[in-house]
């Protein structure tokens, strides 16, 4: 059975907010999810997990320097190992302009180069909501915010049902 690796960093509670909706979304796919913050994240976590979710608040439009260091820190570990897992991943921010698709744009980075396949969601969760790159949240997760987060989840316990991973 797959299971997935929802890791986060917050600082404010919104990003964690966000992780738990993304894995309520695998979880009705019926996919065992595991939810870490990063601090208690290590990197064998890489090889033991499926599908992989990565959630950060937008800290001058990059991921947070704890999950920089945790994907850096983890290249002896699983870089080249995890080839063909799924990744996806989540931000949130203080405000509109706050740097969420950077912030996406740098952990989807990071996923591609340790081999991960990864995905965005191209359909509207919400009326106006698009999460091409990742779920996002300005803000505290608002009802919209988290059904994209949700949304998310749920796509990634699909994808991994599909590819028989």
């Amino acid at each position: 059975m797959p299971k997935v690796l929802v890791i986060y960093d917050s600082v404010t509670g919104n990003t964690k907010e966000m992780a738990h909706e993304v894995a309520e979304g695998v979880k009705e796919t019926g996919i065992e999810v595991v939810i870490k913050h990063v601090d208690d994240a290590k990197p064998e976590d890489l090889l033991n997990f499926d599908g992989i979710i990565v959630g950060s608040p937008a800290y001058c439009g990059t991921l947070t320097w704890k999950l920089k260091k945790f994907f850096d820190d983890s290249v002896s570990v699983a870089w080249g190992k995890v080839k063909g897992k799924i990744g996806a991943a989540f931000a949130t921010s203080g405000g509109l302009g706050g740097g969420n698709e950077a912030t996406l744009y740098s952990i989807l980075t990071i996923l591609l180069n340790y081999g991960y396949l990864v995905f965005g969601l191209p359909d509207y969760s919400a009326p106006g909501v698009t999460a091409h790159y990742g779920a996002v949240s300005v803000g505290a997760p608002k009802e919209a915010e988290r059904k994209s987060a949700r949304l998310l989840g749920r796509q990634m316990g699909e994808y991994l049902k599909r590819f028989n991973i």
